[in-house]
C-alpha cells in the first residue's frame, strides 16, 4: 500500500485474521475472534491526517508497539487486505461504521469508546462481502 499524506479522512481497514483466537483488548478484556475477515473503521481528521493508516501498519507489522486504541490489539494477529478511504474533513466515521454494522455483524463496543456506536469493528466469514459493504458505506456516506 502506498503511504499516506496528511489529508483529512475517514478509513475503513479490511484485515484477514487466519484462525480463531481469544485477544485481550485493553479495557474490553478478552474478546474471542471468529477466523475470518474484520472491518475497523476510524478517524483521520486531526494532525497528520491519513498517516494513522500507516501507523496501522506499523502497529500490525511489529514496527510500534504502543497500543493505544482498541484495534492496536487486533492488528499484530491480522494482516492487511484492503483500505477504503474517503478523504474529506466531515465527521462521517459513525455513519460509515454504523452503515457496516447493518450489513455486518459487529464487534460490541470495540473501538467506540468516544461515541454512541454499536462498534467500530465488524465481522464477516466472506471476503466479498466484507469488500462489497465497506465500499457501500463509503459511497453512502458522501451522498
Amino acid at each position: 500500500m502506498q503511504p499516506q499524506r496528511n489529508e483529512p479522512g475517514i478509513y475503513t481497514l479490511i484485515l484477514s485474521l487466519s484462525q480463531a483466537d481469544q485477544i485481550k483488548v485493553g479495557s474490553l478484556g478478552v474478546i474471542d475472534f471468529a477466523r475470518g475477515f474484520y472491518s475497523y473503521t476510524g478517524s483521520a481528521r486531526g494532525p497528520g491526517g491519513l498517516k494513522r493508516v500507516d501507523r496501522h501498519i506499523l502497529v500490525m507489522d511489529g514496527i510500534k508497539k504502543t497500543q493505544r486504541w482498541h484495534i492496536d490489539y487486533l492488528l499484530p494477529y491480522t494482516s492487511l487486505v484492503e483500505v477504503f478511504i474517503t478523504k474529506t474533513t466531515q465527521d462521517l466515521e459513525c455513519s460509515i461504521a454504523n452503515a457496516l454494522g447493518k450489513r455486518l455483524r459487529p464487534v460490541p463496543r470495540f473501538g467506540c469508546t468516544d461515541c454512541r456506536c454499536q462498534s467500530h469493528l465488524h465481522y464477516a466469514l466472506e471476503l466479498q462481502k466484507m469488500r462489497d459493504a465497506a465500499a457501500a458505506a463509503h459511497r453512502a456516506a458522501m451522498i
